[in-house]
């Protein structure tokens, strides 16, 4: 099973755009996917206007079973685990717990039938999130076109590298560094791109040409909708469809020309 991580130390990158987009666009391949909120923030319950009776709050507590808080058919073959604010304090009710960086992944042993699970995370190299890269085994870090998105993502590869140190035996790998809010016209993304495409850690996995900023994923997230159910034909689906493609097929096409 696949279990991806979507992070990066900085917020407002497109965390949960992206996590979201990646758990439909592979259900919508035909792959059965588990979309798991670790941000207490719940922006995966707003942006699809979503209710859960049980949330990931309760289950890593112990206090329901994975089956109670998983949210079935989001879509066709997504399934939800969701969050809620109560989750800030979990990092204080978990202080006592054996192992707390990997409670996440003892809490989910038993469950199956899921080709992909995509994990939404935090904006901070907290216990949750922690959670998150020790369940996982790839990780996609987005990145905005500023500096200071780009410093975030470098304490996100120093955290996994943490990781990697103190868990060798977890195979914790980097899938991408994806360009977000993206406009070539700019000298900003043009000197942010530059910048990814020289760190050595980074540039590796940079898939170029990102996500390029488009309206209409705010009018998508205004509507709890993908893009691809609000706009099909935008440039952001476009490239949220390529992304997709890299991610199951390991390629990355070329440029295509559409509106937004």
């Amino acid at each position: 099973m696949r279990k991806i991580a979507v992070v990066n130390m900085k917020g407002g990158v497109g965390k949960t755009t992206t996590a979201i987009h990646l758990a439909a666009g592979l259900a919508a391949r035909g792959a059965r996917v588990l979309l798991i909120d670790l941000d207490p923030q719940g922006n995966v319950a707003h942006a699809l206007h979503l209710r859960a009776g049980r949330t990931i709050d309760e289950l890593l507590m112990g206090l329901a079973e994975p089956a109670d808080a998983i949210v079935p058919r989001i879509r066709d073959r997504l399934d939800a685990i969701l969050s809620h604010p109560s989750a800030f304090s979990l990092e204080r009710r978990l202080a006592g717990e054996t192992q707390r960086e990997t409670i996440l992944s003892r809490r989910l042993r038993g469950v199956n039938g899921y080709d992909v699970v995509v994990l939404d995370s935090s904006p901070a190299m907290n216990l949750l999130t922690y959670n998150a890269l020790l369940f996982a085994n790839q990780v996609v870090v987005p990145v905005g076109m500023d500096l200071m998105a780009i410093i975030g993502a470098r304490q996100t590869l120093k955290g996994i590298e943490e990781i990697r140190d103190l868990w060798p035996e977890r195979g914790l790998k980097i899938l991408a560094v994806l360009p977000t809010f993206v406009n070539a016209a700019t000298n900003a993304t043009r000197a942010a791109l530059e910048t990814l495409t020289a760190d050595p850690h980074m540039g590796p996995f940079l898939l170029q040409p990102g996500i390029r900023q488009c309206i209409d994923l705010n009018y998508a997230t205004a509507n709890h909708q993908t893009i691809w159910e609000y706009a099909p034909r935008s440039r952001a689906a476009v490239d949220y469809t390529r992304f997709i493609d890299f991610v199951e097929k390991g390629r990355n096409d070329g440029r295509q020309e559409t509106t937004c």
